[in-house]
């Protein structure tokens, strides 16, 4: 009789014990389960001994926290009832001021240090802090007193920015130094009887750590001392703004100076019997100079006291002096200086000064200067970093520009070209230009570690 093969008779063949029977891969898996707790926990262990906090680090320092990778308690101060510890605004003010943001920002929630500048993405710049946090308030400004002079719905470079302050409204340069950019941006002869010299913008402009020779100095001016200020010359940089850090003296253009680009061309000359020019300086000065240079020649030279009418200097409605005069000593000396100073007064200082002659004054009065030192106070700009870029290509209106009011800030659409979004362009962040703390009320920190190893002995 055949054999009935059915799904039971089948499953009654099958071992229901099969799985506890030991294996080579089950063998393999025990030893694994095992195992790797084991060398998670020696390893925590090893690295507890050690001390090192890589491995609970979020990711590497900042370049400029760097040597703080294995201190990570300065930052991260344990509180009681909790396993992790931000990075308090206490830690870092203990090596770095914050001063305070505008003290008419009305938000309530002043954000913490980590909150721009996040640590733990490795050697990154952490000042290059997101766009975000600032368009958090300027996209919408609000200010306690109810009214500000900044805009107020900015959200990136390229979407709300306004044009730069000193462009906006027609401004004016206050400056009342007579300059004619385009004159000296063409070929111009570089004296009276000297060869014809084309001029370049870094023989007046450069910044104050730039040491290199000045092709229009004249030694005379260099090493002469004057009785005024040079800060007396510049408009103070407005207040209420946040003043950025400088960059090693080469981020700003110095004031233009007499002595090292005007002097060799504008020379201040008054007489033809002194082959050298007044000083540079206050009206007083040089009258005193005048005067003294006149007393010590007809000194050396008293026959010169006879003087002989000279027919080319007759001015028409002037009546004609004798041929001949004699002179005392001290009248020839008023005379000669009052004609120098005729001369400077009305021909040589006026050619780049404004010039005042006030009631019942002997002397004229000199406006100020009213040089601008920084165009931008509101901005950080550091020419160092454009000095591959020739000068016209920013500041293309020097080229056309005749008179002294004329603003050549190069306008944003400039800035544009090359600070834009993508990898193709540079950095055009808010960060870049801007600043969040005015560092002008900055308080020095206490140094608080010892070197080397920044062991904090000093706490």
């Amino acid at each position: 009789m055949a054999r009935t093969r059915t799904t039971k008779t089948v499953a009654q063949r099958i071992d229901l014990n099969y799985f506890k029977r030991p294996t080579t891969f089950k063998r393999v898996r025990l030893f694994l389960v095992i195992l790797a707790p084991l060398l998670a926990i020696g390893w925590l262990a090893w690295q507890a001994f050690v001390h090192d906090p890589h491995v609970y680090s979020s990711g590497r320092m900042s370049g400029a926290h760097a040597v703080l990778e294995k201190q990570c308690s300065e930052c991260h101060v344990n509180k009681t009832g909790e396993f992790s510890a931000k990075a308090a605004d206490n830690a870092c003010l203990s090596c770095h001021d914050g001063p305070m943001h505008h003290e008419s920002q009305v938000r309530a929630d002043v954000p913490a240090c980590a909150t721009c500048h996040v640590e733990h993405r490795g050697h990154v710049n952490i000042i290059a802090s997101s766009n975000i946090s600032c368009s958090e308030c300027h996209s919408h400004l609000k200010v306690s007193a109810g009214n500000t002079l900044y805009a107020t719905n900015i959200r990136t470079l390229e979407d709300g920015h306004p044009e730069i302050a000193a462009l906006r409204k027609d401004f004016k340069d206050p400056g009342t130094i007579l300059l004619n950019h385009s004159i000296h941006m063409k070929p111009i002869r570089h004296s009276p009887n000297g060869p014809v010299v084309q001029m370049e913008c870094a023989d007046c402009h450069r910044p104050e750590a730039v040491k290199a020779s000045w092709p229009y100095a004249d030694a005379n001016y260099v090493d002469a001392k004057v009785s005024y200020d040079t800060k007396e010359v510049l408009l103070p940089v407005k207040t209420g703004t946040l003043q950025p850090r400088h960059a090693m003296g080469r981020a700003y253009m110095a004031p233009v100076k007499f002595s090292t680009s005007c002097a060799a061309c504008h020379l201040l000359t008054f007489d033809k019997r002194f082959d050298i020019g007044v000083p540079h300086d206050k009206p007083e000065v040089v009258h005193a100079f005048v005067l003294k240079k006149f007393q010590e020649y007809i000194a050396g030279h008293p026959a010169d006291v006879r003087v002989v009418r000279d027919p080319p200097r007759d001015l028409t409605g002037k009546p004609l002096q004798p041929e001949v005069r004699v002179l005392t000593a001290a009248q020839w000396v008023a005379e000669r200086t009052a004609d120098a100073e005729e001369l400077l007064w009305r021909k040589t200082c006026k050619q780049c000064h404004a010039l005042n002659t006030m009631k019942g004054a002997s002397l004229p009065h000199v406006l100020e200067a009213n040089l601008t030192e920084r165009w931008m106070p509101h901005a950080r700009f550091d020419h160092d970093a454009h000095r591959g870029f020739s000068c016209v290509g920013c500041h293309p209106g020097a080229l056309a520009s005749k008179d002294t009011s004329d603003v050549l800030v190069p306008p944003l659409a400039n800035c544009k070209t090359c600070h834009a979004p993508g990898p193709d362009h540079a950095e055009s962040r808010c960060f870049e230009c801007h600043t969040y703390h005015d560092w002008s009320k900055r308080k020095e920190v206490k140094p608080m570690y010892l070197f080397p190893g920044l062991q904090a002995g000093g706490k």
